[in-house]
C-alpha cells in the first residue's frame, strides 16, 4: 500500500515515437509492423532508458525502428494504454502504459531492424490498419492517438503561421 493507504500498481511505460510528415495532401504517419506479430501496425516505441529522457529514448526508438530522424517535441503530448502478449500464451497480456511524443521526419533511412517496414498511412488509413487484430480498449487508444496527434499538428502549424 502506498501513502495514505491507496494501492498502488506497477505498470510498466514505454515510450513512442509518432512520426508524421506534411504532404500537399495533409499529414502522413509513420508506422512499422509490431516485432512479435508481423499482421500488426503501431509507432515505433519501446523502454525508456535511464541513460536518455524520454522524448530521446522515443526518438532512438523510431531511428532503430523505422530509419526516421527529425524534430522530435520534447515533452509528451498524450498517454495512452498498450498492451503486448495474448492470453493463450505464458506469459500472457501485459499492459503497458505509453507516453507519446510527436516527431516530425526530416530524413529517412534504411532502419536497424529492417523486418519493421516502416510504411507511411494518410491519418484514415493509420487508424484502420492500427486497429487490425487488437481488442477494442487498445483500438480506441490507438484512434484517439492519432485524432490528438491530428490536433497538437494543426495547433503547432496554427502557432508557426
Amino acid at each position: 500500500m502506498g501513502a495514505g493507504g491507496v494501492l498502488r500498481f506497477a505498470v510498466p511505460m514505454q515510450v513512442a515515437a509518432v512520426c508524421y510528415r506534411l504532404r500537399p495532401g495533409g499529414v502522413e504517419f509513420l508506422l512499422v509492423r509490431t516485432s512479435g506479430n508481423k499482421a500488426k501496425w503501431t509507432f515505433p516505441k519501446g523502454c525508456s532508458s535511464a541513460r536518455l529522457s524520454h522524448s530521446e529514448a522515443a526518438e532512438r526508438e523510431a531511428w532503430e525502428e523505422a530509419g526516421a530522424r527529425g524534430m522530435i517535441e520534447a515533452r509528451h503530448f498524450h498517454i495512452y494504454v498498450h498492451s503486448k502478449g495474448v492470453f493463450w500464451k505464458a506469459p500472457g497480456v501485459q499492459e503497458y502504459v505509453v507516453k507519446a511524443f510527436l516527431m516530425e521526419v526530416e530524413d529517412i533511412r534504411k532502419p536497424l531492424e529492417a523486418e519493421r517496414d516502416p510504411t507511411w498511412f494518410s491519418p484514415s488509413e493509420a487508424k484502420r490498419i492500427l486497429a487490425k487484430g487488437r481488442e477494442a480498449k487498445y483500438r480506441e487508444e490507438l484512434e484517439t492517438l492519432v485524432d490528438r496527434a491530428l490536433e497538437r499538428i494543426r495547433s503547432n502549424r496554427q502557432m508557426t503561421a
